[in-house]
């Protein structure tokens, strides 16, 4: 994998290990990028009021060729936040209706439902999903356990952000589906990281972040919803594209409003396509495995370190590329992370969750076992074990 690693723009003294958090473009893919905002600024008026839709709508197809959706059930969206904004916004709870969720969600996200749930008078719950678990079955019994009459809304991350943990959303999505509660997903870390087929998923909607595991630009993220679902959808920006709608100058009413928002540079959007083919070009469920099986090598090793078992289960089942490594309840995690960084040059994040600190690992292509043996080697000598 080390030759992928020539192909990205990251710092070659640092020890990348945290992938999860912002991503990292190749270069190909950051090139594409730059050429679109050339050509942007070229003819702004041509780029933006004659040929933008033509070449999102180009843009869409390839992403759900890829996701397996059709092209007028997504649309770009600047990040993940951005996509459960529009959905916490939209869906005009009552009071005393329930949105049920787990306790491994990303902050940002809780926040936009707790915000909204407190101006509707709903409730924000948060089912527990207790560390360790063994088996899917039971995280679909723990989390089932927090459905109620009351539950209109299942929100759930595909992959948390905290434990690094897939959950088992497929089966939590039939179930909803059959007792008529709507889910949705955050497919923050989804894409690029693991197949994601949004048919087979099931879900009613899906927003998750391409700037992450598929590569893309920052800025480049996606909104997906069932076509009986996108009424219900309503822009956070009401520009052009609600006038276009009412008018019926444009066939799907979710892109009209979502697409065109007010002016904005959407060359992150438009390089989807090319990082799409760099991950077909580069053989990318071959650096997948590859990166899986280092993956279980660096959680293996700190484990053993620590003498502390995993979490969960080091299969595919439950983690791809990333995954977290259980550390000493004593450790102080802020003096552990700067150190890590400064000392050995590594950049991995440290994570406090509910009775646990971990570290949350991630392994992309550009990673190799020197980054992992700089983590170990910080690990041992910082955290004193012997």
């Amino acid at each position: 994998m080390n030759a992928l690693k020539s192909l990205f723009l990251l710092d070659p003294e640092v020890h990348f290990l945290n992938h999860g958090s912002f991503g990292a473009c190749p270069i190909p893919v950051f090139n594409a990028y730059q050429n679109w905002q050339r050509r942007l600024e070229r003819q702004p008026v041509l780029f933006l009021g004659r040929e933008y839709d033509s070449l999102l709508h180009e843009a869409r197809l390839a992403l759900g060729a890829y996701l397996n959706a059709q092209v007028d059930d997504l649309v770009y969206i600047p990040n993940a936040t951005h996509g459960v904004n529009i959905v916490a916004r939209s869906l005009n709870l009552a009071p005393g209706d329930e949105v049920l969720t787990t306790d491994h969600e990303y902050g940002a996200c809780d926040l936009a439902w707790e915000f909204m749930c407190s101006k509707s008078g709903a409730k924000y719950i948060h089912q527990p999903i207790r560390l360790p678990v063994q088996t899917e079955e039971e995280v679909v019994a723990q989390f089932w356990a927090g459905v109620t009459e009351r539950t209109r809304v299942i929100y759930l991350s595909h992959i948390t952000s905290p434990t690094a943990l897939r959950l088992p959303v497929q089966r939590i999505c039939a179930l909803a589906r059959r007792a008529g509660i709507l889910t949705v997903i955050d497919a923050a870390h989804s894409p690029g990281q693991i197949p994601v087929d949004l048919q087979a998923l099931g879900a009613d909607i899906v927003f998750g972040n391409l700037h992450k595991w598929m590569l893309a630009p920052k800025g480049a993220a996606f909104l997906y919803a069932r076509p009986e679902i996108q009424s219900r959808l309503e822009p956070l920006v009401v520009s052009w594209g609600y006038g276009k709608s009412r008018t019926g100058e444009s066939g799907s009413r979710f892109v009209d409003y979502f697409q065109w928002t007010g002016t904005h540079d959407p060359s992150a959007a438009l390089s989807v396509p090319a990082a799409i083919r760099f991950m077909q070009e580069q053989d990318w469920e071959t650096v997948r495995r590859t990166c899986h099986n280092l993956l279980i090598q660096a959680v293996t090793q700190v484990c053993n370190l620590t003498q502390m078992p995993p979490l969960y289960p080091l299969n595919e089942t439950f983690c791809s590329q990333m995954a977290i490594a259980p550390l000493p309840l004593q450790t102080d995690l802020a003096m552990l992370k700067a150190r890590l960084y400064d000392e050995y040059k590594v950049e991995v994040p440290l994570i406090a969750w509910n009775d646990h600190k971990f570290v949350r690992i991630s392994v992309q292509g550009y990673n190799s076992y020197e980054d992992i043996e700089a983590l170990i080697r910080g690990l041992q000598q910082l955290l004193a074990i012997h």
